[in-house]
């Protein structure tokens, strides 16, 4: 009788490895191909080998630490409906892609449902959240889509400031800088009654063949005569929710305090919370107190208490519809669009000193070497002993005492700062990624206008809490993985490789080695950001390294922190200002039945990752409207020292021209690329520099220079500059055949220095 012999595993060939990757739905790394080929030991091995060498080339790429073709999208997408194809089906494009990195968006051709809805049917122009699979079409459209949810439909509006004109009528100056310049006419009869210096929407007339494009006025949004207005801009060229609805606000209104049925009684310990001198919520608070287990000398027991914000927002109610349409909290300088109503946010959910509030807390045991060796959650009524500021405790902690902090210095503050000294230890072996990029911070009149930008000095204070709210963090993320509970992840992948290739070019110009291959971690950054400390290339360097690494989002997917260097991370900290924090929250409760207001039985992940999509959207709508203000306030703060030199640094480079950042203000401006020098300048990409096509004269990112103001355009928040200063001396690049004859049109010489 023969016995049937065994096939000898073998290494699958390239084309076998892209067959596989493209007929899973699910996860594919390195494991699961080594187990479908049945790879082990020495084999595996030569396949990551096989697999970095399929990326370096691009036939595969590494994303979310899993491999993909080129140009594939993960299974959720928000995404902007852009056009129709021949058949007439729709067609989107992905809302975040890096062309840099993967080369043109991929295109997703949207399935339409039999019997759409009323209301329900995507159109062009409509941003989606789409659910996203990977299809063999023979156009070349590789996704097919379907809509989850449309986000926002278009509005054939434009935003600007209404400027009134004598004989009836008035002028739109747009607020988008890609408009600059460019004017609207509105007609006597069109203007709704606004007023000159209104904020108005007007929707726009076919353009005329002569004269300037017409519109009318179809909504008063508030006057902006002055500074104190300038966020409306933003709040509304962004569409941020910034009046509760009146089922959301009356439910805050009606909510009572929690009791203790259900809780444990912390009220004895001696929490604190440390913020900003200016915060408008508090919603964390700190301790921290030997441990004294025999088995755990020189350890601590930490404790981490964060407002029980699920309890009065519960899931399915108007303030948690509301919360999750607003995604988070935006925080300009003049004020704050919050979340959650003022009731819930800035009352019962904030820890004042002295007040019972309710609380979840994450009790951490933290060994001598700084790490963390167990924790408990718990659902808790807690009293905060005192209310401090960043450099009120710093002060307090290097002697300099107040009223506050007599009575805390030593039961409170230096247990605390103990304890962060030994997590120190185990932050130091972990080696998150250490940039050095502070900060600048716009402070205001009472009047609403801008007093001076300041650049806030970073305390251990800072860094005390930041570590205990990132160990917290990774205490919910392990304890809802333990108990298969699904949730939201606080994710941040590895840089692609073409950014890091890119990075390794441009150090190469500083004679500065990136070595190639083996993993990436963020050690190695830190590594060439050690080196040039103190260096004049220190903030060039450690720009082009921020600009190197991906975009933290939220995931219902794990695959890691980079930038921290951590396996698993969720925000629980701040459920206050995110929603992603309370969907956490609500997971710890239902996973270790604390109550009744967990996270429903019937959400799993795939829910969570259309959430995880939705949140990420809108924290990256908070964030371009809390820059775009910024620069706004900055441009009215600049508008009268037009012809006024300033000393800065370039921050950009592209082929139009220099950015411009100011030593003083942080204000960024631009220096259009038609007026540096009396020569061509072209773009090096590789060196991030312009360099002139004769003297090889180079404007660098990263360098010092001394540039005139220009124009300002506050409504927009642009800034013009000329180059006052010389750049460095270097060599020509080569010259395409097309510009070899260029000469500097007469009148476009830079003037005196």
């Amino acid at each position: 009788m023969n016995k049937k012999s065994k096939r000898t595993p073998s290494l699958p060939s390239k084309a076998e490895i892209l067959a596989f990757i493209g007929n899973q739905p699910g996860k594919v790394g390195t494991r699961e191909i080594a187990r479908a080929f049945g790879l082990k030991n020495a084999l595996r091995a030569d396949l990551k080998r096989l697999l970095r060498d399929m990326a370096d080339e691009g036939s595969v790429e590494k994303r979310r630490k899993k491999l993909h073709h080129p140009g594939a999208l993960p299974s959720t997408v928000l995404a902007d409906v852009t056009a129709r194809d021949n058949d007439g089906d729709l067609i989107a494009t992905p809302d975040e892609w890096d062309e840099d990195a993967h080369g043109p968006a991929p295109k997703i051709r949207i399935s339409v449902p039999r019997k759409p809805r009323p209301g329900e049917a995507a159109g062009l122009g409509d941003r989606v959240l789409l659910r996203v699979d990977e299809t063999e079409e023979d156009d070349g459209i590789r996704h097919r889509g379907h809509v989850i949810k449309i986000i926002d439909r278009p509005k054939h509006r434009v935003l600007g400031i209404f400027r009134k004109i004598a004989h009836g009528g008035g002028r739109l100056e747009p607020v988008d800088k890609k408009m600059l310049g460019k004017a609207l006419a509105i007609p006597a009869g069109a203007s709704a009654d606004a007023q000159d210096g209104d904020l108005v929407a007007v929707e726009t007339f076919r353009a005329p063949r002569l004269g300037l494009p017409t519109g009318r006025v179809v909504e008063r949004l508030g006057s902006l005569k002055s500074e104190r207005a300038v966020s409306l801009i933003a709040i509304h060229a962004h569409g941020i929710p910034s009046v509760f609805r009146r089922d959301t606000q009356q439910e805050a209104d009606a909510a009572t305090p929690a009791t203790l049925a259900g809780r444990e009684d912390w009220r004895h310990v001696p929490l604190v919370t440390i913020d900003p001198p200016d915060a408008k919520d508090h919603d964390d608070a700190v301790q921290a107190e030997p441990d004294t287990a025999p088995n755990n000398r020189g350890g601590f027991i930490v404790n981490v208490a964060i407002a029980d914000v699920a309890y009065y927002v519960r899931p399915g109610s108007a303030l948690d519809r509301e919360a999750l349409t607003r995604g988070n909290s935006v925080y300009f300088p003049d004020r704050v669009v919050p979340m959650l109503p003022e009731r819930i946010s800035n009352d019962l959910c904030s820890l004042r000193p002295h007040e019972d509030r309710a609380a979840i807390a994450v009790r951490m045991v933290i060994g001598a070497d700084g790490r963390k060796r167990s924790h408990t959650f718990h659902r808790i009524m807690m009293r905060s002993a005192a209310r401090l500021a960043y450099q009120q405790a710093q002060l307090a902690i290097g002697g300099r005492i107040d009223e506050d902090t007599q009575p805390l210095v030593e039961p409170v503050l230096r247990p605390l700062y103990a304890a962060y000294e030994v997590m120190k230890r185990a932050r130091a072996e972990r080696q998150p990624l250490d940039l050095d990029l502070p900060e600048r911070k716009i402070l205001l009149k009472a009047d609403g206008t801008v007093d001076r930008v300041i650049t806030p000095e970073r305390l251990e204070a800072h860094r005390l809490i930041e570590e205990f709210m990132i160990l917290a963090n990774v205490a919910a993320a392990e304890t809802l993985e333990r108990a298969r509970v699904p949730l939201i992840y606080r994710v941040h992948d590895e840089p692609a490789m073409e950014k890091v290739q890119a990075l390794r070019e441009f150090l190469a110009t500083l004679d500065i080695p990136f070595a190639k291959g083996g993993v990436l971690k963020p050690e190695a950054f830190n590594r060439i950001l050690a080196r040039v400390k103190g260096r004049d290339a220190e903030q060039l360097v450690n720009e082009v390294v921020l600009r190197t690494q991906a975009q933290a989002e939220y995931s219902a997917e794990n695959y890691g922190h980079f930038g921290l260097n951590l396996r698993r991370y969720a925000h629980f900290t701040s459920p206050i200002r995110r929603y992603a924090d309370l969907v956490v929250h609500r997971g710890l409760i239902r996973a270790l039945k604390l109550g009744h207001d967990g996270l429903p039985d019937g959400v799993e992940q795939k829910a969570l990752a259309e959430v995880a999509a939705q949140i990420s959207a809108t924290e990256r709508r908070a964030m371009l409207a809390e820059r775009e203000t910024n620069d706004r306030l900055i441009a009215h703060f600049l508008a009268d020292r037009i012809g006024a030199s300033f000393e800065g640094r370039i921050s950009g480079v592209t082929r139009a021209g220099l950015f411009v950042k100011l030593r003083e203000t942080g204000a960024d401006g631009f220096v259009p690329a038609r007026t540096i020098g009396d020569e061509y300048f072209r773009y090096d990409e590789t060196g991030h520099a312009m360099v002139g096509s004769r003297s090889g004269e180079t404007y660098r990112l990263g360098d010092p220079v001394t540039v005139k103001l220009v124009e300002a355009a506050p409504v927009a928040g642009a800034l013009r500059f000329e180059l006052l200063s010389e750049g460095r001396s270097g060599r020509p690049l080569l010259r395409p055949k097309h510009e070899r004859h260029y000469r500097r049109p007469q009148g476009k010489h830079r003037k005196a220095r």
